[in-house]
């Protein structure tokens, strides 16, 4: 029990940083090109609770850790407005992709903290340092994960805005009819990955490259620390 607390008390406050940077550089970019909808609704702040989504961030990721499943959640979306965007084609395909390039960015500065400790040596051994080691592995995973899956072309992930946007506008507007879908389609996904992982769409196509990119940054950080 004490090992399983410990891991949520890891996983929780990385999957909340990385959600709440996710959508608020979603905002940020919106308003840098046109849209200031996300500053109207006072989204632009990194205080969690007005971006915590009860379920989505706290119960779904929390079930799927005890479950030793993928980890992944999501927060309440940041408000954007296409039609206000100046340029709204481009601008919400820069929109969708801002969340999944910042969680990346999260994810380097945690292997530069990570090869900060390797580089500590006989130092880093202490149990609290081991814990500290731990929850910058997580972090790093978490940010790679949520990036990732957030670019599946699925409704309504980051993905669907890029995919929809670089489709030929008649092609781009039957596309866009799944949108309301979306939701549907995000709980079928989850189910899916509950009932039979070995089939989903995650472990087909997620966590390949997600394995894969945390290497990279593993790469990094051993290189920081020399070794």
């Amino acid at each position: 029990m004490s090992e399983t607390l410990i891991l949520v008390l890891l996983l929780v406050p990385s999957l909340i940083v990385a959600i709440v940077f996710h959508e608020v550089a979603h905002g940020w970019v919106a308003l840098m090109l046109g849209d200031p909808t996300a500053k109207e609704r006072k989204r632009l702040s990194l205080n969690p609770i007005r971006h915590v989504d009860p379920v989505g961030t706290l119960v779904v990721p929390g079930a799927l850790a005890l479950m030793g499943g993928p980890i992944f959640g999501w927060a309440k979306p940041v408000p954007v407005r296409q039609r206000r965007l100046n340029n709204p084609r481009f601008g919400m395909m820069a929109v969708a992709a801002a969340g999944p390039a910042t969680n990346l960015l999260l994810a380097l500065v945690g292997a530069v903290a990570l090869g900060g400790y390797l580089a500590g040596g006989p130092y880093a051994e202490g149990s609290a340092m081991v814990v500290l080691r731990d929850g910058l592995t997580y972090f790093i995973l978490i940010n790679i994960f949520l990036a990732l899956f957030n670019l599946l072309p699925i409704p309504p992930f980051d993905g669907s805005h890029i995919v929809e946007g670089l489709l030929p506008p008649s092609v781009a507007r039957h596309y866009g009819k799944l949108r309301p879908l979306g939701m549907v389609l995000l709980l079928g996904l989850i189910a899916l990955t509950w009932i039979a992982p070995e089939l989903g769409v995650v472990e087909r196509f997620v966590l390949p490259p997600v394995l894969w990119l945390q290497e990279v940054y593993f790469d990094l950080a051993r290189s920081i620390a020399g070794q």
